[in-house]
């Protein structure tokens, strides 16, 4: 707007001494071509180009204002890729992690480790390659294992402490859920799935959960596991969209080798492995 009001003054001159009609039109013709061109000419004494003066000013107003829109644009976009502060594994998801690499439990499937106590997700591809992790929210009760006949419940008939997210060793495969949702069922008996986050209340606020930098308030679903929307159908899906995977979800009160025995075989198992590899180099 500054600049189609700046350009159009210019037909109004205001000078000290006024010319007439004929002399105008030539002042104006010689102010436009000047303006297209670009050239910089000292205007003539006898006149007060005051309007030309604000055109100038009103112009370069207009020029000012779209850098300053592009700075805070830029900046808010700094601000919103900034990444979150990565939550330190357990030790358990760390034992978990070498037991599956060097056992090779999960076969020839893709596999995910879920770290209950950090609330996190660790994404593996069948050959053992690590495809990256995310927060992830978990039930809110803390338990590893399923009130029997919870599956069957009503959301509303289903208490606080029966929301669990069981841990255990899971082979889980894409299927449908209520409202035809397409969701990666884990214990498909007791309804527990893996899917997009999403909120049944706004109170929940289950996205600003995930995306808060401690684990602590991860705690929300009834026992499903809720992962963000870019993750999951970027990387989850594609890794488990034609054949499944194993899912292991470490325990929250049970010691990791009663849920998983033979993790105990892995000091065994990494001694085979170093020996393996020392008699192949030689």
């Amino acid at each position: 707007m500054h600049a189609r009001r700046g350009a159009a003054r210019p037909a109004i001159i205001d000078m000290a001494g006024r010319p007439s009609r004929g002399a105008g039109r030539v002042i104006v013709a010689m102010a436009a071509a000047l303006a297209l061109s670009g050239a910089a000419i000292a205007a003539p004494q006898a006149s007060s180009p005051r309007k030309p003066t604000i055109a100038k000013a009103g112009a370069a107003k207009a020029a000012v204002k779209p850098a300053r829109k592009a700075t805070k644009s830029a900046k808010a976009v700094v601000e919103r890729v900034e990444p979150a502060p990565v939550v330190p594994r357990s030790e358990n998801a760390e034992r978990m992690i070498a037991w599956v690499a060097a056992s090779h439990d999960n076969g020839k499937l893709p596999y995910a480790v879920i770290d209950k106590p950090a609330a996190t997700l660790y994404l593996f591809a069948a050959n053992g390659d690590f495809l990256g992790e995310t927060p992830v929210l978990l039930g809110v009760g803390i338990g590893d294992d399923s009130t029997p006949g919870v599956g069957a419940k009503n959301l509303d008939d289903i208490g606080p402490a029966e929301r669990t997210t069981p841990a255990g060793r899971f082979v889980t495969k894409f299927g449908r859920a209520f409202g035809r949702q397409r969701v990666l069922w884990v214990d498909y008996a007791n309804a527990v799935a893996m899917h997009v986050v999403t909120s049944l209340h706004k109170n929940e606020h289950r996205v600003e959960r995930l995306l808060s930098p401690s684990p602590e308030d991860n705690r929300i679903s009834f026992g499903c596991i809720n992962v963000g929307a870019r993750f999951y159908n970027g990387k989850l899906r594609p890794q488990f969209e034609k054949r499944g995977g194993i899912v292991y979800v470490t325990p929250d009160v049970k010691p990791l080798d009663e849920v998983f025995p033979r993790v105990r075989l892995l000091p065994y198992l990494a001694a085979a492995g170093a020996t393996n590899g020392s008699g192949a180099a030689r």
